[in-house]
């Protein structure tokens, strides 16, 4: 799934406007279809009260290296936003945190 993220500020709009926020204290999470077929894309939001520009950047890898691991359902646009503790944890938390938070809303392909 190389490639497919949100980018534009009309496709997050979108999906801020179509759910709510759900997660753990790590991630919140929203989903909404996105009407392409197979391609689901995420949207990474890690804002200032992260960290400075390393602690954000570092999370922002972690999350996108999260997002080509896992097999989502397909056809999906889902945000990803850090929360302030998110920069503190390993990876293997964090990733821990990101499924957890996809299998509430029912976001990950059953072989997961």
């Amino acid at each position: 799934m190389k490639g497919c993220y949100l980018t534009r500020p009309k496709d997050f709009a979108r999906v801020h406007s179509c759910s709510k926020w759900s997660g753990t204290a790590l991630i919140g999470i929203k989903s909404c279809s996105n009407g392409l077929g197979v391609e689901t894309r995420y949207g990474l939001i890690v804002s200032k009260r992260v960290g400075g520009a390393v602690e954000r950047n570092r999370v922002k890898r972690r999350l996108r290296e999260i997002s080509r691991q896992l097999r989502p359902v397909e056809g999906m646009d889902i945000l990803l936003s850090a929360r302030t503790q998110a920069a503190q944890v390993d990876f293997e938390t964090l990733k821990a945190s990101v499924v957890v938070s996809l299998q509430r809303r029912n976001l990950l392909a059953e072989n997961d």
